[in-house]
């Protein structure tokens, strides 16, 4: 099978969104700062291993399906949808804010494109499938690092 320019275009801006959230990740785990720190500088191991792992899936399905994946600089800062990150340090509860704000960016540019992903190669959609389940995982562990629960649902009412 050949991608059309379709295919190959949404494979691409997943690609691209993947490349900038291995990179931002790597940022903040380099840079963060407070409460925290060590559990949230393992969490963003994690969490670049996954994302790196999905990127590579990603690109090697396209070439796949003869299409060309580009990871160059460039192309991934004019085409990401993901916000820059600033430099300089991060606090951890500012880290979890962008982080799991740049993961969920990143599952909606899954889901953007995934019904004409589908509608032409379902096999490149069950890569999608698999990250997508991975990436809101993610998010949900990172910020559950700054959540907390309400008196109502930790208290079991009363017989």
């Amino acid at each position: 099978m050949k991608a059309s320019p379709t295919l190959a275009s949404n494979l691409q801006l997943v690609l691209t969104d993947l490349i900038e959230l291995h990179l931002q990740a790597k940022q903040a785990h380099w840079n963060i700062v407070g409460a925290n720190f060590r559990d949230l500088h393992l969490q963003l191991d994690d969490i670049i291993a996954s994302v790196r792992l999905f990127a590579d899936q990603m690109a090697e399905r396209m070439r796949a399906l003869h299409a060309l994946p580009d990871g160059r600089s460039h192309t991934v800062a004019a085409d990401t949808r993901l916000e820059e990150l600033s430099g300089g340090l991060i606090s951890t509860k500012d880290a979890v804010k962008l982080v799991t704000a740049r993961l969920e960016r990143t599952v909606k540019t899954m889901r953007d494109v995934h019904d004409e992903v589908d509608e032409e190669d379902p096999t490149s959609t069950d890569l999608l499938h698999a990250a997508i389940e991975r990436l809101e995982q993610l998010a949900w562990m990172v910020n559950a690092e700054t959540m907390t629960p309400s008196a109502a649902v930790t208290e079991p009412a009363a017989k």
